[in-house]
């Protein structure tokens, strides 16, 4: 099984399952959305990598309901979950199937984001696609990731895995529902929040900055300069 078929297997629950594997779903979404500046009736442009079943992209769209979306993920079945949330809200966001890495990602957007998906990128892929990023955002856009990121040294990884596990298994997760998540996990090849942030500068963020940060879930990101 690849990445692809792991998460398209995925895609019925993965809605269900989210606020039991993220023990900080709350601040960790509540972060990533309310970073967003911006007038909420502006009508900007949203690019969101990885959208899955839009989980992020959809808080996002009630917060700014002028926003128009483009959803890009490798997973088909995901991009139904996310189409069938978004036409509850009547709206109908442009979908891209493909490899962000590889995909033509479009026109211009004033706000891309992204979340628990670039970390299974290699770290010469992740620095490659920040670049591609800024690259795309127009003076002023903001890039916000909302992801998973590796202790800066063993024993904090070691600290994040268990307080991971104790935090899950305290929700009462399956071991079904554990034993498909640590599968999902095989695909997972995170680098450190600091190595990250010195990504982004080097292609060209400013005020790059982590605003929200929980053992090893993370919301950071920064701007382009508007000049």
């Amino acid at each position: 099984m690849n990445i692809q078929e792991a998460f398209n297997a995925a895609a019925v629950d993965y809605d269900n399952l989210r606020r039991i594997l993220i023990p900080c779903f709350d601040e960790f979404y509540k972060t990533a959305v309310e970073i967003i500046p911006g007038a909420h009736s502006a009508p900007i442009k949203v690019l969101d990598l990885g959208a899955g079943t839009g989980l992020y992209s959809g808080m996002v769209q009630s917060v700014f309901p002028n926003a128009e979306f483009t959803l890009l993920d490798l997973a088909p079945e995901m991009l139904e979950k996310a189409k069938l949330r978004f036409s509850k809200m009547g709206k109908s966001p442009k979908i891209l199937i493909g490899d962000y890495i590889e995909t033509d990602l479009g026109d211009s957007y004033d706000l891309i984001i992204s979340a628990l998906s670039i970390h299974h990128l290699s770290d010469f892929d992740k620095e490659l696609l920040y670049q591609r990023i800024y690259d795309v955002l127009n003076p002023g856009g903001i890039f916000v990731n909302a992801d998973q990121v590796l202790g800066k040294t063993p024993d904090l990884e070691e600290l994040y895995r268990q307080h991971w596990l104790d935090s899950i298994h305290a929700k009462g997760i399956s071991k079904e529902d554990l034993k498909a998540a640590q599968k999902r996990m095989e695909y997972d090849r995170m680098a450190t929040l600091e190595i990250q942030l010195h990504w982004l500068e080097a292609a060209g963020f400013q005020n790059v900055d982590c605003w929200y940060k929980n053992f090893s879930f993370a919301v950071f990101g920064g701007y382009r300069p508007t000049i």
